[in-house]
């Protein structure tokens, strides 16, 4: 903002409280419909504080204003047990990620392949399509038999991170059905009940697992059955929603952030448990630390969802029923009417006057309703065509990056423990410590954009790597990329009333389901057709990825500011939060400072404006 003239600021500030209008940055300065007061230009508010005799109640607001984020978050109701219980997940899932590609592609290649060997298929070194790898030479007599790789294995390999692919692709299908719909009747019934059915599904991929280690000719298409099955109940959507009750508009991305690092905390620390614990055990760990998030979700985490808020949404639904009823009833006697007697109008009466059939018709169609949320106005469109390209690219590397890196790169166990570390360690320095200030410093979405452009470059080196050292780089700087979906969830909440969290946490998520069963459909596609080109061969899917991501970037570029970023530095509406609300016990007050020292802004006149916080009676 260019200096402006002391004489001109302590006028503004006159004008704001006097109710007058005229002067230059008059449309900085809009009424607040809401409360009825003016706002003042950002960082005014704190300059006239300084200087104002406050009163206890005053200065508990000012207090309340300059504590840590960090600290608010922690002293809320819901918020920090939702991180914790997140925490606690992402060691339950993560502790058998790093055995469940091993286990799988072992058990594919005994039933299906013939392979009936006393080592399991990862305890051989791998090769190459021409005989050759990367530290066994297959012609070396020196080298025993167990250190080459059989063909059977690579075929169980093979089989394995396909059926993991349609695995993933049937659990995304489920969730784009009904994460619009649960998020909808969470928005009704409160968020407790959908998020404890979550997690009793969460628990049953584990319990397979380990019934099919003890049970060797247990097909692993049940492990794969129960993993698809738990898209019923979006857990994950739930969760995002219940942060949002409580959390306002300008903590929103930094606090979602602050939930998936408690998630990156336990994705880094359960691999570990893989060094130090045999599989059936893992698998048993996994089942029982799921079941303590589930009782801790039971007994501990608070319902977040206020009363008059599921009243409105309730009563939102009674309304689009009753819209619904009355045309139906028009309809039906349209049909009664019809002078037709054939198949299709006794068709149209049972359409339409049967409860039965109206019920039926309901339970399908509503989802897609609820859906239609992201379908409200063009800047809904574009942040939904964000999370779909966005998500196809980071599902891809979930489900295809440990298959990739154990059959290209000879990643063990180790090495996978690396890996989780690397990722949970950086995301959660990212999360705690570089997403708040970034999204203070350039708005959320520069913070979006900044984030793409991390995941095309980490894409570009997984594609190009030959090392593992450069897929440990790739990882430090894919945790920038984990900024991006925190980020959108918290704008689109912003955009909506309170009554609609659900409901667009679920419209979100379904996006990114649909995109997370695509992706690696399509990244194993293209995997499939390139992995014996001469130039970049398997790696081609993530170069792939990487210009999906840079379409992205493209497409954020795009964004409206005033929709997008809430703090009016960077071009947005603000929040009630962020701009600073002058009430009417006040005007007199500060405008008897702005005028009696407006020299004092001189010095002030270049400084970089500051957001405010909220202000009621003092």
């Amino acid at each position: 903002m260019p200096p402006q003239d002391p004489s001109d600021r302590a006028t503004a500030l006159d004008s704001v409280a006097s109710g007058t209008s005229g002067e230059p940055d008059r449309e900085r300065m809009d009424s607040c419909p809401d409360t009825g007061g003016r706002l003042l230009l950002p960082g005014d508010l704190e300059r006239l504080e300084s200087r104002r005799a406050l009163g206890p109640e005053g200065a508990r607001l000012l207090a309340e204003r300059r504590r840590s984020f960090l600290v608010e978050f922690s002293e809320m109701r819901g918020p920090p047990q939702i991180a914790l219980l997140m925490a606690l997940l992402a060691i339950g899932f993560g502790s058998t990620i790093g055995v469940t590609p091993a286990v799988m592609a072992d058990r594919f290649a005994r039933l299906h392949h013939g392979y009936n060997g006393t080592v399991p298929c990862d305890g051989f070194a791998s090769l190459d399509g021409d005989g050759e790898g990367s530290n066994v030479d297959a012609d070396d007599p020196s080298v025993p038999l167990f250190a080459t790789k059989p063909e059977a294995c690579f075929l169980g390999g093979s089989d394995a991170q396909a059926a993991a692919s349609v695995s993933n692709l049937v659990n995304n299908v489920l969730t784009f059905l009904t994460s619009s719909l649960v998020g909808s009747l969470s928005d009704e019934l409160g968020r407790k009940g959908p998020l404890l059915i979550g997690l009793v599904m969460a628990m049953m991929p584990s319990l397979f697992l380990y019934v099919i280690l003890h049970v060797p000719t247990m097909s692993p298409w049940w492990y794969y059955a129960t993993s698809a099955s738990t898209g019923l109940i979006p857990w994950m959507a739930i969760a995002l929603s219940a942060l949002n009750d409580v959390l306002p508009q300008e903590f929103r991305a930094a606090g979602t952030g602050l939930l998936f690092a408690g998630f990156l905390l336990g994705i880094s620390l359960s691999p570990t448990l893989g060094l130090l614990l045999e599989r059936k055990t893992l698998c048993l760990v996994s089942f029982a630390v799921i079941g303590v998030g589930f009782l801790m979700t039971a007994f501990w985490i608070p319902e977040t969802l206020p009363a008059d808020v599921a009243e409105q949404a309730r009563k939102r639904r009674k309304e689009a029923d009753a819209i619904d009823n009355e045309r139906d009833g028009e309809r039906l006697e349209e049909s009664l009417r019809s002078p037709s007697d054939g198949l299709s109008r006794y068709l149209r009466v049972v359409y339409y006057g049967s409860r039965p059939a109206r019920l039926l018709r309901r339970f399908l169609v509503r989802p897609f309703l609820e859906m239609s949320i992201i379908n409200r106005n063009s800047f809904f469109r574009l942040i939904s065509a964000l999370a779909l390209f966005t998500g196809m690219v980071q599902s891809g590397d979930q489900v295809l990056l440990i298959y990739y890196l154990e059959d290209q790169l000879d990643f063990d166990q180790k090495d996978v423990s690396i890996m989780f570390l690397i990722i949970g360690v950086c995301g959660i320095l990212v999360q705690v410590f570089v997403m708040k200030p970034l999204n203070d410093a350039v708005g959320e979405k520069m913070v979006v954009v900044i984030s793409f452009a991390a995941g095309a470059i980490d894409n570009f080196m997984y594609g190009i790597a030959h090392r593992k050292s450069t897929v440990f780089t790739a990882l430090v700087v894919s945790s920038l990329a984990t900024m991006s979906f925190p980020t959108i969830s918290a704008i689109k909440a912003n955009n909506v009333v309170d009554s609609e969290q659900g409901r667009i946490q679920g419209a979100l998520w379904s996006v990114k389901a649909l995109a997370s069963g695509v992706g690696p459909v399509f990244l194993q596609w293209v995997y499939s057709r390139t992995k014996n080109d001469g130039w970049f061969g398997p790696g081609t899917m993530f170069l792939v990825a990487g210009g999906l991501f840079l379409v992205a970037v493209g497409l954020a570029l795009a964004l409206p500011n005033d929709k997008t970023n809430t703090s009016s530095r960077h071009g947005g509406g603000g929040s009630p939060a962020s701009e600073a609300l002058v009430q009417a016990g006040q005007l007199d007050e500060y405008r008897r400072l702005a005028a009696s020292d407006s020299s004092s802004f001189e010095d002030d006149g270049d400084e970089e404006e500051e957001d405010t916080s909220t202000y009621g009676s003092l």
